[in-house]
């Protein structure tokens, strides 16, 4: 029956999108649909803001005689902005403007509490010159959007009127942006379609005809009503949002952007509290303050977003670890990427274990694993305010995120350290590690038990799978190596030591100069080169002398070409890449997983943990224990050994390594 008023409740969801809703006099919504009364009452899933909204400075009369600075330098800036340098000397012969590197700009802007001396530097440039107008762009990504607005909002926080130049797409996010950091009513000038798909004379007459006249506007005319009225639409809240039926919850939900489009479970107040009873924190401690909005996301919120999930309560902690996991920057700072990083973590100690969280075959799809990746996907939008076509601008979308768990039991019987070890955790901590990826599924049989053969298709398979596809990128990513038992049990008799497979992949993994030079050139992300001033031979120098090209041994996989020597670049760099034992043991397989950074947090469990679970029907978690000689880290020293030992017989490697 529960099944059947679900899928009742789905259909009904896609059927009523338009309806209205009703509000009580204390700010609950009753929503008219199918008169089944009001079953449920939702808490809202979203904190309340921490960042209040600053009061703005007039927009300038004029601005003539004025000093104005055009800042930023991403997506054909260097076209442009001396462009608009020209027609506002042009049409304002009094004002003196500073472009580009002559003033500098403030980067992304930093989160509360957060000093960086980018954007401190500006701002005293800005009061240095005695500023009176910044422009600022061009945000034509995910990444450089934000980038380019935090010129905008250190203008304004110090009282200075600022515009900034975006591609349709990214308009919103902007907007956003601001929004989040204390900017009500941001100045935004659209630029008519991508920058780097036009020509120059393109760029030249989009800049004259369409984004002059906005930036003259958004400088010089005075905030609207409507404008202001916009601005003062915000939800923030954690009390009771909304009663009704189980589709009514979830057409409310749906509408005011707090659902991922599936349907969710209801978060009332008892389903909440069961949640609460797996942690120590109280309902109202604040657990992170996650950028890009900055919300306060308390436990009691977090356990709104796992009911919304249809997480079981004991899986609290591990939601809470993830929502921690969520304020680290490196982790975080290329979710909102059209390149779509999807997030995922993985698991590490005897909890997951005892929750029967899967390692195995299609871990990331068994119903519990499941849960947790849906988690991910709520608290990307709820807790951390990343929304599709807002600030999570995937050109061609995201993957659900997903769950792992690395198989420790294994990893302790080759004598390799599980991934939480590596980190500096002893192997019975329970802990979360959150990460990225560009790249799913695509996996590697290798069909042979020769360990350095592994280890090299392992390496080719790392040359191939780079952060943006043919390796166009930064020169050195982070990677997760997902290697399934076998696999790793025939490399450990070669390699002892998941640090010393990692030595030899790095030296292993190296990329034809002239493959990498022909990729940055014509696929550099955010930018173009011109031809008739920079030449391919040209970049190819500069590669050459920045990523330290070398003459080496021609790769395995390139042998066939008969060129005994070539010139290469390294691919991998050591600390990027995560080697987990996990997967189907019954095959061998291993995968490439390219994205962004990790970051591990210990998971706590409350001081009634044991009873808890005992009343939940679970064995004690010291039944789920391992035993193991292991060290938590290794010391430097050893560190070192590993670095130089080399696998016998690996000539590739000798002749190659760093």
């Amino acid at each position: 029956m529960k099944i059947f008023c679900f899928l009742l409740a789905l259909g009904l969801l896609f059927g009523n999108l338009n309806a209205t809703e009703d509000c009580d006099e204390s700010g609950v919504c009753k929503i008219p649909g199918t008169a089944h009364g009001n079953d449920y009452a939702a808490l809202s899933p979203i904190g309340k803001r921490s960042i209040k909204f600053i009061k703005q400075a007039p927009r300038l009369s004029s601005l003539n005689g004025k000093r104005i600075a055009i800042v930023g330098g991403s997506f054909m800036a260097s076209v442009t902005h001396p462009e608009i340098k020209r027609l506002l000397q042009k049409d304002y012969p009094d004002a003196t403007i500073y472009v580009l590197k002559e003033i500098g700009s403030a980067g992304p802007w930093p989160g509360p509490g957060v000093i960086r001396r980018q954007k401190d530097e500006f701002v005293e440039n800005l009061k240095r010159l005695k500023i009176d107008a910044v422009i600022s762009g061009n945000g034509g990504c995910g990444l450089c959007t934000p980038k380019e607005m935090g010129s905008c909002i250190a203008a304004e926080y110090s009282n200075i009127p600022a515009v900034m130049i975006a591609a349709p797409g990214f308009t919103t996010q902007a907007a956003k942006t601001a929004r989040n950091a204390g900017i009500m009513i941001p100045r935004i000038a659209v630029y008519p379609g991508a920058f780097s798909a036009h020509s120059r004379e393109e760029l030249l007459k989009n800049t004259q005809k369409t984004v002059y006249p906005q930036i003259v506007r958004a400088l010089t005319r005075e905030f609207s009503k409507k404008e202001k009225a916009n601005a003062a639409l915000d939800v923030s809240t954690d009390e009771i949002v909304c009663k009704g039926s189980l589709e009514e919850i979830n057409l409310y939900f749906s509408n005011h952007g707090w659902s991922d489009g599936l349907p969710i479970i209801p978060p009332t107040r008892e389903k909440v509290a069961e949640f609460l009873k797996y942690t120590d924190y109280a309902p109202d401690d604040v657990i992170a303050e996650i950028p890009p909005t900055y919300r306060k996301a308390t436990a009691k919120s977090v356990a709104v977003n796992g009911v919304m999930a249809g997480c079981l309560p004991e899986y609290m902690p591990i939601l809470i670890a993830f929502t921690k996991a969520m304020t680290d920057g490196d982790f975080r700072r290329t979710l909102s990427s059209t390149h779509a990083w999807t997030p995922y973590c993985f698991l590490n100690g005897p909890l997951a274990r005892q929750l029967e969280l899967d390692s195995g075959q299609g871990e990331i799809s068994n119903i519990r694993n499941v849960r947790i990746g849906r988690f991910i996907n709520l608290a990307m939008l709820n807790l951390g305010g990343y929304h599709i076509k807002e600030n999570r601008m995937g050109t061609f979308g995201y993957l659900m995120p997903w769950c792992l768990v690395e198989d420790d039991a294994t990893a302790v019987k080759l004598d390799w350290r599980p991934y939480h070890m590596q980190q500096g955790f002893a192997l019975n901590d329970n802990v979360l590690t959150a990460a990225s990826s560009l790249c799913w599924g695509n996996n590697l049989a290798p069909a042979t038990a020769n360990p350095q053969k592994i280890m090299e298709l392992l390496a080719q398979d790392a040359v191939e799978k780079q952060q943006f596809a043919i390796g166009s990128g930064t020169p050195y990513v982070y990677r997760a190596m997902l290697i399934t038992g076998n696999v790793a049990k025939d490399l450990a008799a070669e390699y002892p030591t998941k640090e010393s497979l990692e030595n030899a992949l790095v030296a292993a993994a190296r990329q034809p100069l002239d493959a990498r030079s022909y990729a940055n050139y014509w696929a550099n992300p955010g930018s173009a080169f011109n031809e008739q001033s920079y030449s391919l031979r040209r970049h190819t120098t500069r590669i050459a002398r920045q990523e330290n090209s070398r003459k080496t041994v021609t790769p395995p996989w390139l042998q066939w070409t008969g060129i005994d020597r070539l010139e290469t670049v390294q691919v991998m760099q050591n600390g990027k890449t995560a080697i987990i034992i996990t997967g189907d043991a019954n095959r061998n397989k291993t995968m490439c997983v390219p994205g962004g950074a990790f970051t591990s947090v210990k998971i706590e469990l409350p001081a009634n943990w044991d009873k808890l679970m005992a009343d939940a029907g679970y064995k004690p978690l010291k039944n789920f224990f391992l035993k193991s000689q292991l060290l938590p880290s290794a010391k430097p020293q050893q560190l070192k050994n590993y670095r130089q030992r080399q696998p016998r017989g690996n000539n590739f490697i000798r002749s190659t390594a760093l």
